[in-house]
Formats: structure tokens, C-alpha cells, sequence
């Protein structure tokens, strides 16, 4: 604890500039150091970027397109405080941070923000709003204080803010953020198996693993009420978040790609079930991870709220023990939320409204296609410095 506790004050605390000294907070150059690495890695400072959360590692990652129109990583922070627990923003008020698929333009930065600066997610998306989640002012900002955002220290958000300035000064129409509940390896697939979001999750999944194999932001969109990634319609057919998917086509280089993909996550999907054989991921609460970071706290304002990684308090436990916990949380949900009156629901009760939370959701998924799985907000493809469409870019190397 105490190593972890070390740990996190480091990525937390680490000031790369003091605050007090900035003039310009908005126009604020990023720092040398970052420069460097960019000249080492063939970026140009004004090229695309993207940005990249993993709500359970508490991470978020800049990519930034190099001279060949792929992208690298150039920058990675931790979180300060992200609320809520894994899964998507479904309504306003409930505490969650987004998950998806979001298009960031200029008229998402806040230069004038109360959390120092601010980059609105651009929640809800076209995904989001025909499935009916609303929520408004989800932010990526400073302050580390989070009410269904991802907030960051001062420091951290000061040169998120620059690297989507200069990206958008370059030219950059949209800059695509990917909110993942966590890297989507075979190994974390597995842990998280039981979770009533797991088939949201493996719409996700089709997006990230065309990243993976690409390293250029997906081209998305939806029909059907679920993200489409790197598809091309075909004959006169458009996308419409509510309607039939027309007919699509993936591009063949990527379908190649894709297949040996799948084949090495396959492999490594059977060694994991064999691995946490009858073992599943308990996800902890809000609560049980700002516990883990408590001691960070002492000295300052009660505004400034850490949150601890998921994997800091959450942990593997037996399949029937995850049952009896959900079974208690649900009984109190339950009592909770209770009409005056009613009468008070029963153990068994209880535990069979868990276990069937804990069943994934039937999702459906469009068929024209074996990547067709989802929608998200209408991306317009990230525009990189030759602005040739995605599957051209692909097709030549």
C-alpha cells in the first residue's frame, strides 16, 4: 500500500512547470522536453493528435501522427479523479464518466473554464443520444475534482489544452477521443466477463482493435443504434444511427490485418479463461478507490478529491462470491429506492435481480458486415496532412 500510495503521489504531484509563472495559460508552448521527443519521433508540432482514456489504469495518452500518417504515443498522464465506476454515462446526475467513441473540435475547448481549462468529451454523441443517455459539461479539466468527468491536476490539463491547440492550428477539424473502461487485452476481456456491460464493451473492442492494427484513428459511424468502424457503405447506401445498416464493405488490407489480430487474441482469450477459471473481477466503488488514495488529501482544499485506479481496489474473486456481493449491493439498491409502503424485498429476491444484472445485455448487432458492431458519433475521418480517406491511406502500405 504504502508503494502504491508512493507511486501515485509521484504522477499526481510532479509539477513539469509552475503555474504561478504562466502568463498566457491559453497560448502556454508545450514544454522542451515534449518537443524533443516529438523531433525524435518524425511528428511536426502542429500534426493531428488523439486522445486515448483507460478509466481502470486511470490513464489517459495523447497519440500524435508522424510523417508517415501513423500515430505513436508522444504523451501519457494519470488521472487525478475519474467518478463513478466502469461502465457508460447512461443520465445526468449519475456520476459517470463517458465511454466511446467522441469528435472534439475547436468549440470543445474551454479556454475560460472554472477547472483552470476544459475539454468538453462531446457527450452525448449520436451513439449516446439514440440510445437515450443524456448528460451535459463532461469534461476532460484541471482541478482534480470529478462529477462524471476526467479531471486532471493544473499542470497535466495546461498541455492536454496545448497539444489539441496546436493540432487545431495545424489544420485538425476533429480530434478523436476513445474512452475505454480499460485496455482491451484478451486477459482483461476475461476478468471483466461477468460484468452487465460486457457487451458494450465488445462493441468498443471492434474500434480499439482496428486502432491496434491500424495506429490511425478509426473512421466511425452508426446504424442500427451501434458503432460502425472503417466501414465503407456500398451502391447508394447511407449511415443512420436509428436505421438498417446498408451494405458495407471493409477495406481487404485491413480484413487481412484484422484476422491475424483475432487469431493471436483468440489464443490468448483461451489461456486467460483457463487462467481465472471460475475467478471474476469485483470493480470497486468510487469510495473503495479514493480510500486507496486517502492520504493525498491531507493539506489541501476539500475541493481537491483523487480517485485510485480500479485495479488499486478492486480485485479477482470467486465467481459465487461476486454473485452474494452484487446480491447485497442490489438488496440495498432495492430498500433504497423502495416506494413507501412497499413491501421489502426478499434475500432471494435480491439475489436473483443480481444475477441477472450480471448476464450480459442481448445487444444487437448489424449483420452486413463482421466488423459492423457499432455506432458512435459520426466521426469525420482525423484529417492528416495529405487528407486522403482512411482506407487509401491503408491500401498503399
Amino acid at each position: 500500500m504504502a508503494l502504491a500510495l508512493a507511486g501515485c503521489n509521484d504522477a499526481l504531484e510532479t509539477a513539469q512547470i509552475d503555474l504561478s509563472k504562466v502568463k498566457n495559460k491559453v497560448e502556454q508552448p508545450l514544454p522542451p522536453r515534449i518537443l524533443s521527443e516529438m523531433s525524435a519521433k518524425s511528428m511536426q508540432r502542429n500534426s493531428p493528435i488523439m486522445i486515448r482514456i483507460f478509466k481502470e489504469e486511470g490513464a489517459l495518452e495523447i497519440w500524435k501522427a508522424k510523417t508517415d500518417n501513423r500515430f505513436d504515443k508522444i504523451a501519457d498522464y494519470k488521472i487525478c479523479a475519474w467518478s463513478g465506476r466502469l461502465g457508460p454515462k447512461v443520465k445526468e446526475g449519475d456520476r459517470q464518466a463517458p465511454e466511446g467513441f467522441y469528435n472534439l473540435t475547436r468549440a470543445n475547448l474551454n479556454p475560460n473554464s472554472k477547472y483552470y481549462l476544459a475539454i468538453n468529451t462531446g457527450f452525448p454523441n449520436r451513439y449516446d443520444a439514440v440510445n437515450g443517455r443524456n448528460g451535459t459539461n463532461l469534461m476532460i479539466h484541471g482541478a482534480c475534482s470529478s462529477s462524471g468527468c476526467y479531471s486532471m491536476t493544473d499542470q497535466q490539463v495546461l498541455e492536454i489544452y496545448a497539444f489539441a491547440r496546436d493540432a487545431f492550428s495545424g489544420g485538425q477539424s476533429t480530434v478523436q477521443l476513445q474512452a475505454f473502461p480499460f485496455r482491451m487485452t484478451a486477459e482483461n476481456m476475461v476478468r471483466h466477463r461477468l460484468n452487465s456491460n460486457i457487451e458494450f464493451w465488445k462493441m468498443l473492442k471492434v474500434g480499439y482493435d482496428n486502432f491496434e492494427v491500424t495506429k490511425r484513428p478509426p473512421e466511425v459511424n452508426f446504424c442500427e443504434k451501434k458503432y460502425v468502424f472503417n466501414q465503407q457503405a456500398t451502391g447508394n447506401g447511407t449511415f443512420n444511427p436509428a436505421g438498417a445498416c446498408p451494405a458495407m464493405s471493409t477495406p481487404p488490407a485491413l480484413t487481412a490485418a484484422l484476422a491475424s489480430y483475432s487469431k493471436t487474441y483468440d489464443a490468448d482469450y483461451a489461456k486467460a479463461m483457463k487462467k481465472y477459471d471460475g475467478m471474476a473481477w469485483y470493480d470497486p466503488s468510487e469510495a473503495e478507490r479514493k480510500a486507496v488514495v486517502a492520504k493525498l488529501r491531507k493539506g489541501r482544499e476539500l475541493a481537491y478529491a483523487p480517485t485510485g485506479t480500479s485495479l488499486e481496489a478492486g480485485k479477482m474473486v470467486k465467481v459465487a462470491d461476486l454473485e452474494e456481493m452484487m446480491a447485497g449491493k442490489t438488496a440495498s439498491t432495492v430498500a433504497a429506492n423502495a416506494a413507501p409502503g412497499a413491501e421489502p424485498a426478499t434475500p432471494e429476491m435480491a439475489k436473483a435481480t443480481a444475477v441477472a444484472a450480471a448476464v450480459p445485455a442481448q445487444v444487437p448487432v448489424p449483420t452486413p458486415s463482421p466488423l459492423a458492431f457499432a455506432p458512435v458519433e459520426q466521426a469525420e475521418p482525423v484529417e492528416v496532412a495529405s487528407k486522403k480517406p482512411f482506407w487509401k491511406f491503408w491500401g498503399k502500405d
